[in-house]
């Protein structure tokens, strides 16, 4: 089963909720954050890291004596990473969104693989899980190739749960984190903002087929808008974190709210149960259709 913790904005909580269901979790687990612009579940889980490698971005490099500028590969590419000038083709690697299209399209083969790092990505253990992470190069502007190369170091085979920290929106690394997972659990807050990008979230992520669930954070401030909305969406609440000073002390401190809130570790309890209730249930209609 794969849970991907997903929000329509940032600040919502979705860490503190990832955080928390991964130390509540009673099955063999595998936990990745996929935020590689800005990863912080590692503050909370505290894991110890094994391997550190980076992630290149196939790009092309020129060898110049073999082009004959015919201009085929800079016609093809929408990103303009390669242009003509003069007598002269120039290669922008930083522009190069990886494709691959211009090494096949050379007739002359002058354009072979090399490569950019995007990051790197890091592999360890948070207590009995295994943890995941990328961490963007500074400078990087694309970070949905990285996010895919952690997601592509995902134990599947290996009988885990895989419970994802996505990225913060509804844009390409959002719906790259979400594409591939069988539940999404929306965390948002019941302010005019967190229904808009509540909003957002569902009509980006409802495509994807995976079973939708929401997590409704600070719950006791704002107004009904959410939960009206939820009502009206057939979008199931399946959690409800209450606006307190001491869940705000404790994510402050880098706590995991389940383990150091004790009235909050049951409703944790219950969300990762009804995660597993709405994958199962997916399996068993998969089954019967």
């Amino acid at each position: 089963m794969i849970c991907a913790v997903a929000s329509g904005k940032g600040g919502t909580g979705k860490t503190t909720v990832t955080a928390s269901l991964a130390a509540v979790w009673d099955r063999p687990l595998a936990v990745a954050d996929l935020d590689v612009e800005e990863p912080n579940l590692h503050l909370f889980l505290r894991p110890e890291i094994a391997v550190c490698e980076p992630a290149l971005l196939e790009v092309p490099r020129l060898d110049a004596a073999r082009c004959t500028l015919c201009g085929k590969c800079a016609a093809f590419c929408q990103f303009k990473a390669l242009s003509v000038m003069g007598q002269k083709l120039l290669v922008f690697p930083d522009m190069c969104h990886g494709c691959g299209g211009c090494l096949r399209l050379c007739p002359e083969d002058a354009l072979e693989p090399g490569g950019r790092e995007l990051g790197e990505v890091l592999t360890g253990r948070a207590g009995a899980a295994e943890f995941l992470m990328g961490r963007l190069r500074v400078g990087e502007a694309m970070s949905p190739p990285l996010l895919r190369a952690v997601k592509a170091r995902l134990p599947l085979d290996s009988g885990r749960d895989i419970l994802l920290d996505s990225p913060p929106g509804v844009s390409c690394p959002a719906v790259n984190a979400v594409r591939d997972a069988d539940v999404a659990v929306l965390v948002t807050e019941p302010t005019p903002f967190g229904l808009h990008d509540l909003r957002l979230a569902v009509e980006a992520f409802r495509p994807l087929d995976a079973t939708l669930g929401v997590v409704l954070n600070r719950a006791g401030v704002g107004d009904a808008g959410v939960r009206e909305f939820c009502r009206a969406e057939g979008l199931p609440i399946w959690a409800e974190i209450p606006f307190s000073r001491e869940a705000a002390a404790a994510y402050a401190r880098g706590e995991i709210l389940a383990e150091s809130l004790p009235e909050l570790r049951q409703r944790f309890l219950e969300l990762a149960e009804r995660v597993r209730a709405a994958a199962e249930s997916r399996t068993r209609e998969a089954g019967h259709a």
